[in-house]
């Protein structure tokens, strides 16, 4: 009888040892909390194991860097919906865990830090275009982390990063973008194909203007020909009649060898001989008074 009554206290005593005992483990931190004595103990729990009245607690912290993760919908400046996956990298500040457990607990992401960096996410996306959210992600995502650490400050949380993982957007905005998009570029066409078409006037035009030039120079050129030659001719025939005299023009009669004329004194009174070389009965004709 002695030996099992033996074994079942060892056992008890075991049981109610571990029962009565909490672990804290590497990476984590731990506070006493005695409600019966002196309330939250400050005196920050490393990694090991710690003996525990039943009635006694103890609240552990994991003091390594944490990421959360949300999906956050916001409007961009432009009241289009954007689709957001944004993480925040954070931790408990080891040296104030006793004030983080007095202010918030163990609880903080989901009381204070996920409201705040929801919040400041909306915030800071309002103020771009839906089309640049994905490529100024960095930047909003650096805005973002500035905002919470200024909002975060004195509440014993260090904030490592925070970044934009993913962007997406309603199918309702993206089939209007692609409409908007095939408008765009249809409009571009459109203005591409008008400034080829005036290019097209313009040299017509161009040629137009200069073929009507070049007749118009070859005409010109032409009258101004033929008022220069008018010109020659009506001087040239003024040189000739102030020149042809009735004097000049018995002259060239005498001097020609086949004029056939024979100029005469007036009131010659004479016998005219016509062909003086013909035989005489042929050539000869009765004088003429």
């Amino acid at each position: 009888m002695i030996r099992p009554t033996m074994t079942s206290l060892v056992l008890a005593v075991l049981l109610l040892t571990t029962a009565c005992g909490t672990t804290i483990q590497p990476g984590q931190r731990g506070l006493f909390w005695r409600p019966f004595t002196e309330g939250l103990s400050p005196e920050t729990l490393k990694d090991g194991y710690y003996w525990q009245a039943p009635w006694n607690s103890v609240y552990r912290y994991d003091i390594r860097w944490q990421s959360f993760t949300e999906d956050i919908d916001a409007l961009s400046a432009d009241d289009l919906q954007v689709l957001i996956k944004a993480a925040i990298i954070l931790r408990p500040i080891p040296e104030e865990l006793y004030f983080l457990a007095q202010d918030v607990g163990v609880d903080f992401y989901p009381r204070i830090v996920k409201p705040q960096f929801m919040a400041t996410v909306r915030s800071v996306v309002s103020g771009y275009n839906m089309v640049t959210v994905p490529e100024k992600s960095a930047e909003i995502a650096s805005k973002v982390q500035a905002v919470v650490v200024e909002k975060l400050k004195g509440r014993h949380l260090e904030i490592n990063s925070v970044a934009l993982a993913d962007v997406d957007f309603p199918q309702v905005v993206l089939r209007a973008i692609e409409q908007k998009q095939a408008k765009e570029q249809e409009k571009e066409q459109k203005e591409f194909e008008l400034t080829i078409a005036s290019k097209d006037a313009e040299i017509a035009r161009t040629r137009a203007k200069g073929e009507g030039d070049s007749i118009r120079i070859r005409a010109e050129g032409e009258a101004e020909g033929l008022r220069i030659r008018s010109i020659g001719q009506a001087k040239a025939q003024e040189t000739i009649t102030q020149t042809l005299t009735s004097a000049y023009l018995r002259y060239k009669l005498y001097d020609s060898p086949n004029s056939k004329l024979i100029l005469l004194p007036d009131q010659l009174k004479a016998p005219i001989l016509i062909n003086p070389g013909e035989p005489p009965n042929e050539g000869r004709r009765e004088p003429t008074p």
